[in-house]
């Protein structure tokens, strides 16, 4: 009788494992049995988030280096809750010494950071300066927000502009790039309530979609750039200066709007002693803006609409002499247009993409901020990657600071897709795997093999930027190769219209996926996002007819099979990653009226961790 009950529950355990859907951790649980994100990979019937609308004045000091600000912000609680507490986040007081960082920072990244001269929120005055807040700091509420209330919040603060420049800060010391310049509320949410966690200079950001006002005070002769739509060039800029830059929006080719000399003369801003630039954006995650009273200006547009006939302002701000910011312009509106067309095939959103000379290699909304790279190749795909990020997590509001691979991976992917057009298959395979794959798969610490759906924001070293980007990326291409390219498409497109301007989490994209594609692909998100898989394909002899291919490893990736016989000719054939789902080895027949001479097993950028038995001779 034991043997018979004992043989039922593993009969009961196998049916279950074999029925098995997702992990969900408890608080995402939650949010789908509450019906704020539905199983079928769209929101649900009750989802919601917050908005913030931001109306803000800034002054940067080129001689103090000192940004002082005004600020008020009108915040919707859109949510069913109560809210008791209101979480203010300023990026930039990573600069305090006191501020927990990731890595060693030198003395010219430290500053005192941020600086509060007043705070009110509904006209009830808080005593603080800010000098105990960190990056993100709760103030608790003297009357708490009811849901569907709106709040206005008004802050005057000053920071100082760092000297060592990486994401934001003295990019030299007429030019400054200033991004997270500003006091933002936190993000509210469905499943983790406030977002409390502090930012330590590595992972990136999640941020409500909100509607802004941006006026940048600086000295005549300085050009500001921004994140949306600048108002008043009229104001700010000389009438030659005006004229080149209006008829920018319509030229196909590059417009010089302000030379080196013509910056040295003096010749592109109005004249007054301070100029007030202003810029708007709405339903966007951010705005960041840089200024400089030496940058060449370029500009130019393109067409990314084939519909409306809608062009985008594709523009660059750099030093003289930089060989690779020459191109960027014409650069940008190649992969605007391709981003728009082919991957991921949907319209650039908004109105502007501008890039600025700087260190980063760090996007934001409708801006960059590149380093030059000598290699222009490399630099071409430094661009390509920046402007992808506009589709995630720009355009889609992904969590990146818990959930990386949301947007990198994808960023990573199209980056590989759009080389190979610019520099043909051959080139982009090989970048792809010097410049990503290599450093993974060479590397067996077992940092490495960590699920990819583990929290970014739990994890450091290699193991973070290849959860990140690699692993990601080449799961976005296996699934790619899987699907097919119109069903992938399809697909996608479905999971970019259930969110945009919301936000996603991993589980709502494989749900999306499984529901546009009418598929349970929960296969395929259990090998690639729940394992600690690596990729690892192994050939050997069974007799004279048959080879098995093991997958050591577990991914579930495509690969060649390559035959060839002892007459010279040979036969190469594709398999896709569904001949993984439910097992680890497969048989491929070998029989022909011909003698096998050898086979080989080639993932392409899917590096093998040991490619010494990728091959036979016969």
């Amino acid at each position: 009788m034991k043997k018979v009950v004992g043989l039922l529950l593993l009969l009961v355990f196998a049916a279950s494992l074999a029925a098995q859907g997702l992990y969900m951790p408890r608080n995402i649980k939650a949010a789908y049995d509450k019906g704020t994100r539905s199983l079928k990979g769209v929101p649900g019937v009750g989802y919601w988030q917050n908005k913030g609308v931001y109306d803000i004045s800034v002054r940067v000091d080129p001689l103090s280096k000192i940004v002082t600000g005004s600020e008020t912000i009108v915040y919707t609680n859109n949510s069913p809750d109560t809210l008791k507490e209101l979480v203010i986040r300023f990026v930039n007081n990573l600069h305090k010494p006191e501020a927990p960082r990731y890595d060693y920072f030198s003395s010219d990244f430290l500053t005192e950071g941020l600086k509060i001269k007043t705070l009110s929120i509904d006209r009830f005055i808080y005593k603080t300066d800010g000098s105990n807040w960190g990056t993100v700091s709760p103030i608790e509420l003297a009357k708490s927000i009811l849901p569907g209330q709106q709040v206005q919040v008004k802050i005057e603060w000053s920071y100082p502009l760092s000297k060592e420049s990486d994401r934001e800060g003295q990019i030299d010391p007429q030019t400054f790039f200033c991004a997270y310049a500003y006091p933002r509320i936190s993000v509210y949410d469905d499943y983790n309530g406030w977002d409390k966690l502090q930012h330590l200079g590595r992972q990136e950001f999640y941020n409500d979609f909100n509607d802004y006002n941006l006026k940048v005070q600086a000295p005549k002769n300085y050009v500001v750039w921004a994140t949306g739509t600048l108002q008043n060039a009229e104001e700010v800029l000389s009438a030659d200066a005006l004229k080149r830059f209006k008829s920018s929006f319509t030229a196909t080719e590059i417009v010089p709007v302000a030379t080196a000399d013509q910056m040295k003369e003096g010749s592109i801003t109005a004249q007054t002693e301070w100029n007030t630039w202003h810029f708007t954006a709405d339903n966007i995650t951010d705005v960041t803006f840089a200024l400089s009273s030496q940058y060449v200006w370029d500009a130019g547009s393109i067409m990314v609409d084939s519909v409306s006939g809608r062009r985008v302002s594709m523009q660059a701000a750099y030093k003289e002499g930089a060989a690779d910011f020459k191109q960027y312009v014409n650069w940008g509106k190649y992969c605007l247009q391709w981003f728009s067309s082919k991957w991921p095939g949907v319209p650039y959103p908004y109105p502007t993409m501008t890039a600025i000379q700087g260190f980063a290699d760090m996007e934001y909304p409708m801006m960059v901020n590149d380093a030059s790279i000598e290699d222009l190749k490399d630099s071409r795909l430094t661009l390509d990657h920046e402007v992808a990020h506009t589709y995630f997590p720009f355009y889609m509001g992904t969590n990146e600071t818990r959930y990386a691979f949301m947007d990198e991976g994808w960023a990573t992917a199209f980056e590989y897709l759009i080389g190979i057009e610019e520099n043909g298959k051959t080139y982009a395979d090989s970048a792809f795997k010097a410049l990503r794959v290599e450093r993974y798969i060479n590397d067996p610490s077992a940092e490495q093999d960590q699920p990819i759906i583990s929290m970014s924001s739990q994890l450091s070293g290699a193991g973070y930027g290849n959860n990140a980007y690699v692993k990601p990326a080449l799961a976005y291409l296996a699934l790619k190769d899987l699907l097919g390219d119109a069903l992938f498409k399809k697909a996608l497109h479905q999971y970019m219209t259930n969110w945009n301007g919301k936000h996603p989490i991993p589980w709502d994209f494989f749900y999306s996926f499984n529901t546009a594609t009418q598929q349970n692909l929960n296969w395929f998100w259990n090998n690639w996002f729940f394992s600690n898989h690596y990729i690892d394909l192994k050939v050997k002899q069974m007799d004279a007819n048959t080879v098995q291919v093991e997958n050591v490893g577990g991914f579930a990736i495509p690969f060649n099979v390559k035959m060839v016989w002892t007459d010279g000719s040979e036969r190469s054939t594709h398999y896709s990653p569904v001949v993984w789902k439910g097992t680890q080895s497969i048989n491929i027949k070998t029989a022909t009226n011909k003698k096998i001479k050898s086979i080989v097993i080639d993932g392409g950028v899917f590096m093998d961790t040991t490619p010494d038995d990728n091959h036979l001779l016969l």
